[in-house]
């Protein structure tokens, strides 16, 4: 009974915030735009996450390969540790280890920003005094998310890859040249394509989940809290959800 009470929860949770994306996309695309704020958004989500995420992707990068190295050096196809590893992170680690480590920062601190303007009523006030806050709030913090993403997942895939560079050359000696060479060798259009269509997808889920809950809470300072834990729990989910359906999509095209 709780796990169907759990179930029936979630959907409707999701249908809540389908609407709230409904809305999203019928405003946030009308004038007047708020660039300002938009550009200040972009810095605050992206740049300061630079940090985080590569030094988050570099350990993957390194550990992977540490990891890898020793099942294929049993099976006599070590030089391959490139190929396998560039593949892996290309295509499938990297996009989604950047895009939960910046769901765990971003979506937990919009949904405490925009939980406290809530509770605190200043969303309200800004009602009051004429400003459109959805416009203001949400729809710039969600357009810089779903931006921002896709350009730190390029730069997280680059860093993870350096990272396991320096894991191959821990046992050996490989020059930049040949490592990268041997990855770019092995890579196709649908290795990269379809992983960088979904960081989109994963940006536009992590911004329009942690603006929903934010702009949602309830319960004052408590429900500030539960805003923000429960905007990275969600967004988390949405994002292996996207991840899922990106693979059987572009397993029915052919693309795999």
């Amino acid at each position: 009974m709780a796990f169907l009470i759990t179930i029936r929860s979630f959907f409707e949770e999701t249908g809540k915030i389908v609407n709230f994306t409904i809305r999203y996309f019928l405003i946030g695309f009308k004038r007047p735009f708020e660039l300002k704020e938009l550009v200040n958004q972009c810095y605050q989500l992206g740049y300061k996450s630079l940090g985080l995420v590569a030094l988050t992707s570099f350990i993957i990068g390194l550990v992977l390969t540490m990891q890898l190295r020793p099942a294929l050096v049993d099976y006599g196809v070590e030089s391959q540790i490139p190929v396998m590893v560039g593949i892996a992170i290309i295509r499938e680690i990297g996009p989604v280890i950047a895009a939960l480590i910046f769901a765990g920062k971003i979506a937990s601190s919009i949904g405490a920003e925009l939980g406290s303007m809530k509770v605190s009523e200043q969303i309200d006030a800004m009602e009051v005094s004429g400003t459109n806050p959805f416009r203001y709030l949400v729809a710039t913090r969600i357009l810089a998310s779903t931006c921002m993403l896709p350009i730190l997942i390029v730069m997280a895939d680059t860093i993870s890859l350096l990272g396991a560079y320096i894991g191959v050359n821990i046992h050996g000696v490989t020059s930049l040249k040949l490592f990268f060479s041997q990855i770019f060798h092995s890579l196709e259009y649908a290795d990269v394509l379809p992983a960088f269509i979904k960081s989109f997808f994963f940006g536009l889920a992590i911004g329009m989940v942690g603006c929903y809950k934010g702009y949602t809470a309830v319960k004052g300072t408590r429900g500030v809290g539960s805003a923000a834990n429960s905007a990275v729990v969600l967004s988390s989910v949405f994002i292996f959800i996207i991840d899922l359906l990106a693979v059987q999509i572009t397993e029915l095209f052919g693309l795999n």
